[in-house]
């Protein structure tokens, strides 16, 4: 207890982050089950079905794959960085989400240490954006350390493609931090507060549309999705940059990737959304109870489905999601617990949209040609977002200039 006491910030932190990975590996195995699902309806079939009720066993039936494949090294890479690479990639992707507040920070431990929040910097974004940057070189040094033509090539386009569209990326988001006048992404969240008309939420999506236009595709392109997914392009590369990796090794890259995801969705949920922000009026109390009714519907839900559709082990892993579903559901009605779970409640729903609008044009639209790429980032996407920056500046400025005058 006198270590606990004597470094209670140490091991406040230390939970927070392990309780954060816990929850952020979890989400990475099952957004490729929710990926899976979402794209077989979108194409009328199933999806996994079989591996566990509605497959959702799938996922650990995939990670325990990935563990007893063949370790296939190529015997001329260089062994170094092609080990690296990618450790390198999940890593990075991994620690940028340790920025992200996922609930007010009005939520402490007993030594004052937030809850929702990991590491709370004034420069957040620009900390970010400086993590996230340096994910070009997972993918840049897989292709190289392969020795392989192929991989090679695709590290090449990839680091291109990247670094293309980072730029834009980063332009489009200037707009949101004149408006909030912070780089704290807390203080970006608050400067949301409020209503136009007294219930129209205050968010700068309205402001930044194009902003938030702009960031959207170039988040697509910079986590290597539909339709930008060229490093990854099998007709032409044979998959790309991680061709020559297998195993566990292989599947980091995946998990690399499906965190970058989180990490954009949470980055416009917090620049454009108002983060955990409700988007109803502080007076409609209703909306306390929306989470907890969220999770007894679920849970009521998976009950009925596993008394009359279910059979042998498939109905009692079902019945267990009923029964957290519903406990926890319990648990968010309470009226002390109901105002501590909104923050993360709308959070994590704002999250899951973007997720799913991942998904959904991955479902949709083709791929590009590599000049359309590079072309549609250089030459549209670019000019579009310094536009909407100069325009945001001079709106902000010109209200100053005309009181000086």
């Amino acid at each position: 207890m006198g270590f606990i006491s004597q470094h209670s910030v140490l091991v406040a932190s230390v939970i927070k982050i392990a309780v954060l990975l816990f929850i952020v590996m979890t989400a990475l195995a099952y957004l490729t089950w929710f990926e899976r699902k979402v794209v077989a309806r979108i194409q009328s079939r199933w999806g996994p079905y079989y591996v566990g009720a509605h497959g959702l066993l799938q996922p650990l039936a995939d990670g325990l794959k990935f563990l007893f494949k063949e370790d296939f090294t190529p015997p001329a890479s260089d062994k170094l960085v092609y080990f690296l690479a990618p450790f390198l990639a999940l890593t990075l992707a991994l620690t940028a989400i340790a920025l992200i507040p996922f609930g007010p920070p009005t939520v402490h431990f007993l030594n004052g240490q937030q809850v929702f929040l990991v590491s709370n910097i004034d420069i957040g974004l620009i900390f970010l954006f400086a993590i996230t940057s340096m994910g070009v070189y997972g993918v840049a040094l897989a292709g190289w350390s392969s020795n392989s033509k192929y991989p090679l090539l695709g590290g090449l386009r990839s680091s291109a493609q990247m670094i293309s569209y980072e730029v834009s990326l980063t332009i489009s988001v200037v707009g949101v931090l004149l408006l909030a006048g912070t780089l704290n992404f807390n203080g970006i969240i608050e400067g949301q507060s409020g209503y136009w008309l007294g219930f129209f939420p205050r968010w700068h999506f309205v402001p930044q549309i194009v902003g938030f236009a702009c960031y959207l595709t170039a988040a697509i392109a910079e986590t290597n999705r539909v339709p930008f997914d060229l490093p990854e392009a099998e007709t032409e590369l044979v998959a790309g940059f991680h061709t020559e990796y297998s195993s566990f090794k292989f599947a980091m890259f995946f998990m690399a990737e499906y965190a970058n995801m989180i990490t954009v969705s949470c980055l416009a949920t917090i620049l454009f959304f108002g983060g955990w922000l409700s988007p109803f009026p502080a007076s409609w109390h209703w909306q306390l109870y929306l989470p907890g009714a969220g999770l007894v519907a679920l849970g009521i839900y998976c009950a009925i489905d596993s008394a009359t559709r279910m059979r042998g082990i498939a109905r009692l892993q079902l019945g267990v999601v009923a029964v957290l579903a519903l406990g926890l559901g319990a648990l968010c009605l309470m009226p002390w617990a109901a105002p501590y779970v909104q923050g993360p409640f709308w959070f994590t729903l704002k999250v899951l949209v973007f997720l799913f609008f991942y998904v959904w044009v991955r479902g949709t639209l083709p791929r590009f040609r590599y000049d359309q790429l590079m072309s549609f980032g250089w030459k549209l996407l670019l000019p579009v977002s310094l536009a909407n920056l100069v325009i945001t500046a001079l709106v902000l400025v010109f209200p100053a200039f005309t009181r000086h005058a």
